[in-house]
């Protein structure tokens, strides 16, 4: 078993990338910018070609499957992408069949924060656990949940669209359609608006950043750790966005443990203690105390998640 290989591959709206992956390991990974003009042909061709070269001098009858994790909505029960906001051209598309007629190989598709809550469950923060809530906070927000030691899934496949509850009347309008969506208000996205409107104010560390280029996540991140007062007070907010959210998600989901992913995880570290305060001053009592844990696998979780379901459905 140790020799058996498969691939995972993660379709995201700024790069498509593929893996080999021998338990809960990456082998080796290839990432191509997502061709988003050329549309689901195209793209399909990216992760033909990454997968060939992959493949090339491993002997073919180790690799047994890949996974495929895409953003949905999806229905994985049919390997069929829905809609995919960031992606023309996916509605209704038959991702699994089409790739299977690619690679020559079983495929699995599943969600993209699914399968990322996957890898870490099984390789990553949430090993040993039974119920665990995985939450990556990036451009969206997203992510899964494992109940009861087993992972969930829900009508056609479409459970845990972390970022898609509502958390106040108004408020910015959602990639979904929504106003005041979480992930609205706290995704990456969202985040980094609020630095750019706050580098417009003179002088500080944004001002001197926004005189030469773009603001991003990282420069207030940079500034909070310099000490910058606005920069501080953007890292606070987003906290209690954070805080906000994942107390919802707590009452719904009770996990004994919930991981943080995703690109502003990388700020996870100056985030704590504030996401914390909040989730002791609003969740129910049994909810204050569950430990809330940065993610291990980094953005290699959906690739490791998406190629061990791939092996396990095989063994099914």
């Amino acid at each position: 078993m140790s020799e058996v290989l498969t691939l995972g591959m993660d379709l995201g709206g700024t790069q498509a990338r593929t893996a080999l992956v021998r338990g809960g390991e990456i082998v080796r990974r290839l990432a191509e910018p997502t061709d988003t003009e050329g549309g689901p042909d195209a793209i399909l061709g990216q992760f033909r070609r990454m997968a060939a070269e992959l493949r090339a001098g491993t002997e073919r009858a180790a690799i047994v499957g890949a996974g495929i994790c895409t953003p949905g909505p999806l229905d994985t029960e049919t390997g069929t992408t829905l809609h995919i906001p960031t992606l023309p051209g996916w509605e209704d598309f038959p991702v699994r069949e089409r790739m299977a007629e690619a690679l020559s190989l079983p495929v699995v598709v599943e969600n993209d924060g699914t399968a990322a809550t996957f890898g870490e469950w099984r390789y990553g923060a949430g090993q040993g656990k039974r119920h665990v809530l995985y939450v990556t906070v990036s451009t969206g927000i997203g992510g899964g949940a494992v109940v009861d030691g087993v992972l969930l899934h829900g009508h056609r496949g479409m459970a845990t669209h972390m970022g898609h509850f509502r958390m106040a009347p108004d408020g910015p309008v959602c990639a979904c359609g929504a106003t005041a969506c979480f992930e609205a208000l706290a995704a990456g996205t969202a985040f980094a608006k609020r630095a750019r409107a706050a580098a417009t104010a003179p002088g500080g560390h944004l001002g001197a950043v926004a005189a030469a280029r773009r603001v991003e996540t990282r420069d207030v991140v940079e500034g909070a750790q310099a000490g910058d007062p606005a920069c501080l007070a953007l890292i606070a907010e987003e906290a209690a966005l954070l805080g906000q959210g994942f107390t919802g998600l707590m009452h719904l989901f009770s996990p004994e443990l919930l991981i943080m992913g995703g690109g502003v995880s990388n700020a996870f570290d100056l985030l704590e203690d504030g996401i914390r305060a909040v989730v002791r001053r609003d969740a129910m009592p049994p909810f204050r105390e569950v430990p809330i844990v940065r993610a291990r696998l980094g953005d290699n979780a959906g690739l490791i998640g998406a190629a061990t379901l791939a092996l396990e459905k095989g063994d099914g």
